[in-house]
């Protein structure tokens, strides 16, 4: 799996070359390894999700000058990088794979200075001081340290009176005559025995006290040990207590833990935030793969039924679109205020008040302007589109209509009609997957479909819209209850229809190249909950984009077939 360039390094060359290759990287206890493309230059250490993605920005990356490069004790295939709190799990194809790495990662590193100076004590003939303090306030190995210098002095001492002992005996035991008795008298005479001797013993008593007296400090410490030992045995014993109590609560409720440490979303969570970003992109992958077969396989199915007649192309109430069955129900006012007031910012420009354009794919362009409200991001998001192929009528249908949903929609968990005002108005509980880390969310709105007669582009055929805004109230579920967050939105699907110009004054020979939809979207969302700005922005950036491109791929799909509908 691992394909490193290896680059030879004299032992007199600089660590100027560079490494990379794919290696197998942890990214969380759901994803577990992933392969991701590794990067060394200079000092510093990235990773990429792939080669072809490390011309537009790395994952995440960390300086190797002061970070710690472990081997693994069982795994050898495995080695670990951490820098402070941040810890990179890495593994190689094969050992020898692992062993470059790690040899040209370590040469990257700065040691620390270890200037470890041994204080030791000048030695004299005298003791100058037996007394031993039993009051200091040094710790026990200061303490300790202390009385190891003394013994050393001690013992410098007493080679030197060994020494002057042993020249005394020498002097005492030449019996060679090569010294006169004269001779002999003066060495007698310089050496002090009784003084030596009595010095030997009180240095050898002093020795004696300075071990006695380490022996009574680790004592000490040893019964303060003892105790501190007991007590924390007792509180692993209730954390374990409390702990097997925790797992089986969630084992009742059905839940498992989320990560090692139980981490969540939120200001205080200890997942990194490559990590994050790498779970919930990795996850939404995946929901996208299985919703794309699924989706391929229902239309496969439809387009069969249509073509033996087992099932008939619906077709929409005429009075669908004009609101009148809806007008007499309490959210009438407030839905019909909503509708005009985001039909008239759909239909605004984007000037440069703050908006920045993010996404710029040909006939599609995405916008956002930065806000944030008590830190979570609100930021507005509009998007201007158009598609060719279907109309108006047709795109806001099956944005509105909740039997398709499921298909387009890929994180929707479930969908649920908890009122149906008018076929035209409804309001809905729609649960959404949980991509982990993030919590699981839900939300709960009115939705809305309209014809719109008035202020549209003027080659504008017709013009509908769908307008979805939360709403709540004692008839309908409180939010934040049970598992999933509140989410709180806003949107407007705006879609006008422009026909062929050569195609106006016979609409019946009307065919699909002549139709054009020109789609605009606007979405204000807040998640409910605090999840890092700018993880929630690159999610943003990478995800509306492939949205809006796989809904319109699904109308178009799904209308290809079908008769034209205004």
């Amino acid at each position: 799996m691992q394909t490193a360039e290896d680059d030879s390094l004299s032992e007199n060359e600089e660590n100027t070359s560079d490494l990379k290759g794919y290696l197998l990287k942890w990214v969380n206890y759901i994803h577990g390894w992933q392969v991701r493309f590794i990067v060394l230059k200079g000092n510093t250490l990235s990773y990429y999700k792939s080669s072809e993605d490390s011309d537009f920005g790395c994952r995440g990356a960390i300086c190797l000058e002061k970070a710690t490069i472990k081997e693994h004790e069982i795994d050898e295939c495995r080695f670990d990088i951490s820098v402070e709190n941040v810890v990179w799990y890495l593994r190689a194809d094969n050992l020898d794979d692992k062993r470059n790495w790690v040899e040209v990662l370590k040469s990257y590193r700065i040691p620390d200075d270890e200037s470890t100076q041994l204080k030791r004590h000048g030695s004299s003939m005298s003791i100058v001081s037996t007394t031993l303090s039993t009051t200091s306030g040094n710790s026990l190995k200061q303490t300790i340290r202390e009385k190891l210098n003394e013994i050393e002095t001690y013992r410098e001492i007493l080679y030197n009176q060994i020494d002057a002992l042993q020249k005394f005996f020498d002097a005492c035991a030449d019996k060679n005559g090569l010294l006169s008795s004269l001779e002999i008298d003066n060495g007698l005479r310089t050496y002090d025995f009784k003084g030596e001797a009595i010095t030997f013993r009180e240095t050898s008593s002093a020795v004696s006290i300075a071990l006695n007296h380490c022996i009574e400090q680790i004592s000490q410490k040893e019964e303060k040990f003892k105790v501190k030992l007991n007590k924390e045995i007792e509180r692993r014993k209730k954390l374990e207590e409390e702990l097997k109590e925790t797992q089986e609560e969630l084992r009742k409720a059905k839940m498992t833990p989320n990560g090692p440490d139980f981490e969540e979303e939120g200001p205080y969570s200890n997942i990194p935030e490559d990590e994050f970003f790498d779970a919930v992109e990795t996850g939404l992958e995946k929901i996208e793969e299985v919703q794309q077969i699924r989706v391929k396989l229902k239309l496969q199915n439809q387009q069969s039924q249509i073509e033996s007649g087992q099932i008939v192309i619906e077709s929409i109430v005429d009075d669908f679109g004009t609101g009148n069955n809806a007008k007499y129900h309490t959210l009438w006012p407030e839905i019909d205020s909503v509708c005009v007031e985001q039909l008239k910012h759909a239909l605004e420009g984007v000037s440069d008040d703050g908006w920045q354009i993010f996404a710029d794919e040909g006939e599609m362009k995405m916008y956002r302007r930065e806000e944030e409200i008590e830190g979570i991001v609100v930021d507005p998001l509009k998007s201007c589109h158009v598609v060719k192929g279907c109309t108006a009528r047709e795109m806001c249908h099956y944005f509105f209509d909740p039997k398709y949903r499921n298909d387009w929609e890929t994180t929707l968990e479930e969908c649920q009609i908890l009122e149906e005002i008018s076929p035209d108005t409804l309001v809905f509980l729609q649960t959404h997957k949980r991509i982990w880390p993030a919590n699981q969310r839900d939300a709960l709105f009115w939705s809305h479909m309209r014809r719109v007669t008035s202020s549209t582009d003027e080659n504008a055929h017709d013009a509908w819209l769908v307008c979805n805004q939360s709403t709540e109230g004692p008839n309908y579920p409180p939010a934040n209850q049970g598992k999933c967050i509140r989410i709180h939105l806003r949107v407007i699907l705006l879609c006008q229809t422009i026909i062929n110009p050569e195609k106006l004054g016979n609409l019946d020979n009307l065919t699909r190249d002549d139709l054009t939809c020109k789609i605009t979207y606007c979405s204000v969302v807040n998640p409910g909950g605090w999840i890092k700005p700018n993880l929630l922005r690159a999610v943003y950036k990478k995800e509306y984009p492939k949205f809006l491109k796989r809904f319109t791929g699904y109308v178009l799909e799904q209308s290809k077939n079908k008769s034209i509908k205004f």
